[in-house]
């Protein structure tokens, strides 16, 4: 489909998704918000794609929600506005585009290439891996503005434990790459204008692995957790069953005692 506010392409089983608000650092309007994840959905849907790769145009990653546009909006004082409001205070989650990243199965790249804050470092959280240039930055800024942080409550004390995490909430500190990568918050950390090039590099290893075992390898490390090692055992039999069973699986056993490289079909 057509987008305004993001670059779809995909090339070589990538999905690339490229933030376009250049002139305003990325900021997320709603329209982005539908855009992003119609297009997570688009890559999700799509057999071809096996790997997603998510980033922005311009200086920065994204600089969180444009704050003109979702919180002083005059659709604040429309039905709609008045309804999510209503959403709101009645306790419902009203998740950003980013969160359909939670959602899938199919591996996630974030390609850091400057400043990603507030809610742009969310996403940048809720992508399975991030790999930052050395321009990049990293804030939960939420705070500042009265507010409190989205998925980066529950994926932050994940990543780098919970001291850091409350660090890095309640101070709002910004935080640059060198520390980002310190600190566990992403991959790598690599020269600016080499940062597509290893993210497509990183992205094209994983595309090239078999799919299905991928997606539920993925699926499993959710499951794990937040479940009681009977259940996930209970999971993990019926994953591991499902692979053996594979065409991909006879593939990279034949592969491996052939001494080859293997071609994985997703099937």
């Amino acid at each position: 489909m057509a987008y305004k506010e993001i670059i779809y392409s995909v090339d070589a089983q990538v999905a690339v998704i490229t933030l376009n608000r250049p002139e305003r650092m990325n900021a997320l309007t709603t329209t982005t918000h539908m855009e992003l994840a119609q297009a997570i959905d688009e890559a999700a849907k799509d057999d071809k794609v096996r790997v997603i790769v998510l980033t922005g145009a311009g200086r920065g990653f994204c600089s969180g929600d444009d704050v003109k546009d979702i919180f002083l909006s005059p659709e604040e004082t429309t039905w709609k506005g008045r309804e999510m409001r209503l959403r709101q205070l009645q306790g419902e989650h009203l998740p950003g585009g980013g969160f359909r990243l939670l959602e899938i199965n199919k591996p996630s790249i974030a390609a850091v290439n400057g400043a990603a804050v507030g809610y742009g470092c969310d996403i940048a959280l809720m992508c399975n891996m991030r790999v930052a240039s050395e321009k990049a930055r990293f804030g939960e800024v939420f705070l500042r503005v009265g507010l409190i942080p989205d998925e980066a409550l529950i994926l932050l004390p994940r990543l780098v434990g919970l001291a850091k995490t409350y660090e890095l909430i309640l101070t709002t500190d910004i935080i640059d790459a060198k520390e980002a990568e310190r600190i566990g918050l992403v991959n790598k950390v690599v020269p600016h204008e080499e940062l597509m090039n290893a993210t497509l590099e990183l992205a094209h290893k994983i595309a090239s692995k078999p799919p299905i075992a991928v997606q539920l390898a993925i699926e499993g490390v959710r499951k794990g957790l937040g479940m009681p090692m009977e259940e996930f055992m209970q999971y993990h039999a019926l994953a591991f069953t499902f692979c053996s069973e594979t065409e991909d699986h006879v593939e990279g056993a034949r592969a491996f005692a052939e001494k080859r490289e293997p071609v994985f079909k997703g099937k």
